[in-house]
């Protein structure tokens, strides 16, 4: 069976799903297309960490329960949370779920992601992606622009 190539270009704007829930997964991907981002989706968590770690996506959006019955055994939001920071740095993640309360920072934090919303209130989806990745951007910008200069004076 042939499988589908999606190239990602410099002018796209990478997100992945990984998302076992229909529902949510639909949500997703509205709020994702009308904020024009180009949308992969992982069934598995092998399939999740081959592509997180060959593209720099934009935005990661998982939920507790991805491919698993507990939450303990989510190894993709596991992988995520223990991740060196270099190797997540460049995307947002965002975690979906039913113990999660939409907008709670210090849960957020704890569960080691940028932003949680709960299943009562994916309408806000869209309004979650924009302000947590506008907040990452601000937040990262010094060290990005830093990172550019010292690589370009390196070559």
């Amino acid at each position: 069976m042939p499988t589908e190539l999606d190239f990602i270009t410099t002018t796209d704007k990478p997100a992945l799903l990984a998302l076992s829930t229909p529902e949510w997964l639909d949500a997703a991907m509205v709020a994702l297309n009308e904020h024009g981002y180009k949308v992969h989706t992982a069934g598995t968590h092998a399939d999740f960490m081959a592509r997180f770690l060959q593209n720099k996506y934009e935005l990661v959006v998982t939920e507790e329960l991805f491919a698993s019955n507990t939450a303990e055994e989510n190894t993709t939001l596991t992988s995520l949370q223990t991740m060196p920071m270099a190797q997540r740095r460049h995307c947002s993640i965002i975690l979906l779920g039913d113990a999660v309360q939409t907008f709670n920072v210090l849960q957020a934090f704890q569960l080691s992601v940028h932003a949680v919303v709960n299943r009562s209130e994916m309408f806000l989806l869209g309004q979650l992606i924009q302000k947590v990745v506008e907040d990452r951007e601000y937040f990262w910008k010094t060290y990005f622009e830093a990172q550019t200069m010292v690589t370009q004076s390196v070559y």
